[in-house]
């Protein structure tokens, strides 16, 4: 009797998972006991229902100090298997103090944390706290301290349970608009699951029924399933097998197995979720804003390049907002005589501050810091351009966001004093995570004044396309460098491949909020006349690997945009959610290849003259007038 290989395949998914999740089960570390009294700067947070024995206490206070810790996150090793598991999977504990932009990650049980983090970031309940409090707390004080957090397992039981409605608020906060297509894709999985053993009892019963086969077929069913179903119950075992993680529930957890995990992801898809309070407001202004129309949003069309004051200009493109269809049409024309594209007609002030809002802060911040979370390897790429070129001492990043580039440029040039600009209050929380030591609130030209001479290292990643004079941009970065310092420069290609055959689908021509976007020989031209000299050019290097991903997320979102937006119609709402969903599901596959092809691709175009990115690093002049 043999078994097909591929009967083996969905067992060995799950043991090859369970292995994984043990690896890093096994690198969390156990608090060691400690006679030391508590230090007189630590505090303790704990979740409703936990009490802390002294002598947790005195081992996690020896332990912070021992390893420099400013908050540590308190693990029970009873934890139950379910956010076990998951919290393994998050997880990842010889990185996760080092990694600066990973998102905090707790057990919701309690944690440690030096006054002067709590005192920073405005912390004043310390006890009682909900699972979802806890949550968004292990979130917060790992931006405040980003390479002094970790996590240890202490003796102790499972905390209180989470109910389904707390679990899913939990989620929300995650997974923002996907949570339904999270919770679906988890409930279909252990769907497929079950069908899959079911099945192969079934085919067993209808194998060939001559004597003999029809008992073999049996058998062999019988043996698929039970390695199966052997191969899930054993997961928790293996994942937590020699590790402090010991959950209290492990045996009851192991012989529910994937029914137990499909209950409990059920009750939480229909558990209730308290509406969003500022849902309606939003939805009032943003119908008053509309209902006064869009054409005050425009400055007049011009008839002349901005960046060499051509009049051969010719319509390029038109698209409408793929990211989060707002209202509007918007219109990219391209000079003839040097390549470049710029939006025509304009956004004025009034239009830009229409579609900016609720796009990086407000209800949409959420949403862009999980994509500025995952860019910290391409943050550290930017840093190293300087390196055999300057050993930068104060470095002024602008459009400097919420400090992300120089919170994981710390890593690169760890000596380095980082300031950030940008028109926005974020820079002020920046400011006060100490992800960047001094931020300036306002526009670039207007503060340049103030700070001429201040930096021997401006950047401006993905700054200049958002401008409404890129020429003026650059003069303000001339005024505020010392003689000889360094311009380092990030922009979208419109010259790349894809770019022209993907139309209005590239994710880089960004509507409405990319207004110029400058081909490498405008923006190096523009350059020599403000007294720069180009040093380094990175195409292929800067490239990154999203266009084919991106092209058939944006068309996806096209056919089923987020129905939770303010500026949507809210009727149908749950017809549109459930419609989005299914959608999304089922373009999985589709965006999963392209994804994939985007990494296939990767080094190919890393080693080309050509990407959908370049990057300039120039350098002051030192004769260049003051």
């Amino acid at each position: 009797m043999q078994m097909r290989p591929v009967s083996l395949l969905i067992p060995a998914g799950f043991v090859v998972d369970a292995l994984w999740r043990r690896s890093r089960a096994a690198g969390l570390p156990a608090l060691p006991s400690a006679d030391r009294p508590v230090d007189a700067r630590h505090r303790f947070v704990t979740a409703a229902g936990t009490r802390l024995d002294e002598a947790t206490k005195r081992a996690a206070s020896a332990y912070a100090d021992d390893h420099g810790l400013a908050v540590l996150e308190l693990v029970p090793d009873g934890l139950d298997t379910a956010r076990a598991l998951e919290l393994v999977r998050r997880l990842h504990p010889r990185s996760y103090r080092t990694a600066r932009l990973a998102r905090g990650i707790g057990a919701g049980y309690a944690m440690l944390v030096d006054v002067e983090v709590l005192e920073r970031a405005g912390v004043r309940r310390l006890t009682g706290l909900s699972p979802v409090e806890m949550d968004e707390l292990a979130v917060r004080l790992k931006c405040y301290a980003p390479v002094t957090t970790d996590v240890a397992v202490v003796p102790g039981p499972s905390p209180v349970p989470w109910t389904p409605g707390e679990r899913r608020l939990i989620l929300r906060r995650r997974w923002i608009a996907d949570l339904p297509v999270y919770l679906a894709g988890n409930i279909l999985c252990l769907c497929l699951l079950g069908t899959w053993l079911a099945g192969s009892v079934a085919t067993g019963h209808a194998q060939d029924r001559r004597p003999g086969l029809y008992a073999s077929g049996r058998r062999r069913a019988a043996i698929r399933a039970a390695i199966l179903l052997a191969a899930v119950c054993a997961r928790p075992y293996i994942v937590t097998l020699g590790t402090p993680l010991q959950p209290d529930d492990l045996a009851r957890s192991a012989l529910t197995g994937p029914f137990g995990a499909l209950v409990r992801w059920l009750r939480v898809a229909t558990a209730p979720e308290p509406p969003d309070p500022d849902l309606p407001r939003l939805r009032r202004e943003y119908a008053d804003e509309l209902g006064m129309g869009l054409a005050r949003f425009f400055d007049r069309p011009t008839g002349t390049c901005p960046c060499c004051g051509g009049t051969d200009l010719r319509g390029f493109l038109s698209s409408g907002d793929h990211q989060h269809h707002r209202p509007g049409v918007f219109h990219l024309h391209r000079c003839r005589a040097c390549g470049h594209v710029f939006q025509n007609p304009r956004l004025n002030a009034d239009g830009l501050a229409f579609y900016y809002r609720d796009y990086y802060d407000g209800s949409g911040a959420a949403e862009v810091e999980r994509a500025f979370r995952l860019a910290a390897p391409i943050y550290r790429d930017r840093a190293r351009m300087l390196r055999g070129h300057a050993a930068p001492r104060s470095w002024l990043d602008v459009g400097g966001g919420h400090g992300h580039f120089c919170n994981a440029a710390r890593d690169v040039w760890p000596q380095t004093r980082f300031d950030a600009l940008d028109l926005n209050d974020g820079i002020r929380e920046a400011e006060r995570r100490g992800w960047i030591d001094t931020g300036h609130v306002g526009t670039f030209p207007e503060l340049a004044d103030k700070l001429t001479g201040a930096y021997d290292v401006v950047s401006m990643h993905h700054y200049l396309e958002h401008t409404t004079a890129p020429r003026r941009e650059l003069d303000a970065a001339a005024r505020v460098l010392e003689p000889g310092g360094h311009l380092l420069i990030e922009v979208p290609d419109p010259q790349w491949a894809i770019a022209r055959l993907a139309g209005r689908w590239w994710h880089a021509w960004f509507q409405p909020q990319h207004l110029n976007l400058v081909p490498l020989g405008n923006l190096s031209m523009m350059l020599a006349e403000l007294g720069f000299r180009p040093v380094a050019v990175q195409r292929g290097a800067a490239h990154q690997p999203i266009d084919l991903f991106m092209i058939v997320h944006l068309l996806v979102h096209r056919i089923v945009p987020d129905p939770a937006k303010p500026w949507r119609d809210p009727r149908w709402r749950r017809t549109r959610v459930a419609a989005r969903t299914a959608v999304y599901l089922a373009a999985g596959p589709l965006m999963l290849a392209a994804a994939m092809a985007d990494q296939l691709i990767h080094p190919i175009i890393r080693r080309s003259e050509r990407s959908n990115t370049y990057r300039i690093l120039a350098q002051r002049l030192p004769n260049t007038d003051e």
